[in-house]
Parts: C-alpha cells; structure tokens; sequence
C-alpha cells in the first residue's frame, strides 16, 4: 500500500485535543485532527484532495499525526479517526499499517484508539465485525465515534462491542434543558454500563452541560468546555471551573 504521488504536495498538520476522566483527574487520550499549516479547517485541507484519494490521504493524515504526537513526548493514547469503508477496505490492512507505524515511532498498539464514524453508512456489518475482532487482538481499543447520529446504532454494539462510544455532540448540546435528550443519553449510559462500555460525551461546551452529564454518571468528556485542541501541541492541563 502506498501513498499516491500527488498527495505529498498537500501541506497540512495537526491539532490534538485531549479526551478526560474527571475520575482520575486526568487525559486519558488525545485525539488527531488534521488542520491546515496555518491551522485552517479540515475543509480547507480536504478541499485539495481528490474524492478518490480520500482514504490514502486519510492514512496520510495518521501516520503524520502519529509521528507528531511522538516528537511531542505522548504517553498516553492517541485516537485515530477511520470510516467503515477504510476498515472494510483490503479487511484492514489501513489499521494494521497504522499499528505498524505507530510502532515504529515507540507508540504501542495498546496506547491507540481507533475511532470508527457513525456517519457513514456500514455496508457490510458482519464483515466490519469480523476485522475488528481480528484487528483488536493486537491491542488497540475500538470506539464508536458519533453515536446516536448516523446509521447502525445499537446494532454496533450489539456485532462489534466496542470498549467506548462518544455520544454524538448535537445530543450533547444543551441536554441541561432538552428533556428528550437527556433521555437518550441517559439510556444510552445505561446501556454501555450493562454491557462494559466506557462512554464519552464529546463536544461539550457548557458548565451547564457538564453538571448534567456528570450527575448522568459519565466520566469521559471531550470539548472546548474541558480543553480545546492545540495546534502542533499536547494540551497537559484541563480546566472544569466554570
């Protein structure tokens, strides 16, 4: 597998944003998401990139992040954003290649979190389920990014039983006020802690939202509220004071 000609004339790099257990008190992960050299958007990078090279560039976009998180002294985990196609793709040969250069650069298969969208729709979920079984027995942990927005739903719990979800951020916004949400997210905590699913809820924004979700029992957060992503830098502090 190898990365298309065109692609390395892209330029690009990375912000990391830290994921937090406020019952450890402490970031458990950063994500990797990519940004322009002058921090511009996903968009604007993505916009350079032809539709058929999305996934070499996508596997581009980690294996830089990943050697960038090692220059910066990472010792925690790092997680890593793939689609369903990406993983059904040549049945993995993305996340094992992945393995293999977070290796390379000292990163252990255990300290990566790959980070499987809700948002596209899963073509073949048995298959999806049988690559993952096989792809985790190297380590890595596998969490449901999304959740509650897009197509399979509980069915990937159910199939691929991930060690985490992140509860989707339009669920998270505002649930201190929303009723219907705050019954979903509530149901969805309940459902992971009968099945031993860490849950996160990502994109939180508010004091507000937090109090609600911690009194909900969830200890994993992720947002600009608890810390927002650093260009080229780990974030080591985090802050929850209103």
């Amino acid at each position: 597998m190898s990365t298309p000609a065109s692609l390395s004339n892209i330029d690009f790099s990375h912000a990391f944003q830290p994921i937090v257990d406020i019952d450890e008190g402490k970031i458990i992960s950063y994500e990797v998401l990519v940004r322009g050299p002058n921090q511009e958007s996903p968009e604007t990078v993505f916009s350079q990139v032809a539709k058929q090279h999305f996934m070499d560039f996508d596997q581009l976009i980690r294996e830089r992040g990943i050697a960038q998180a090692a220059s910066l002294g990472l010792s925690c985990c790092l997680s890593l954003n793939f689609t369903p196609g990406e993983i059904l793709f040549a049945h993995g040969a993305y996340v094992e290649r992945t393995i293999s250069v977070a290796e390379q650069h000292n990163i252990h298969a255990h300290q990566l979190i790959i980070e499987i969208t809700e948002s596209e729709a899963i073509l073949d979920l048995p298959l999806l389920a049988e690559i993952i079984n096989k792809l985790r027995r190297s380590g890595i942990a596998i969490s449901i990014d999304d959740f509650g927005s897009g197509y399979a739903g509980l069915s990937l719990l159910a199939d691929i039983q991930p060690d985490q979800v992140k509860i989707d951020m339009h669920l998270i916004r505002n649930v201190n006020k929303n009723g219907p949400r705050q019954t979903i997210v509530k149901a969805i905590n309940n459902i992971c802690l009968d099945l031993g699913i860490d849950v996160l809820a990502e994109g939180v924004e508010s004091h507000e939202e937090f109090l609600f979700l911690e009194r909900a029992g969830i200890s994993l957060y992720q947002g600009w509220f608890i810390a927002r992503p650093a260009f080229e830098a780990l974030p080591l502090t985090f802050d929850l004071n209103p």
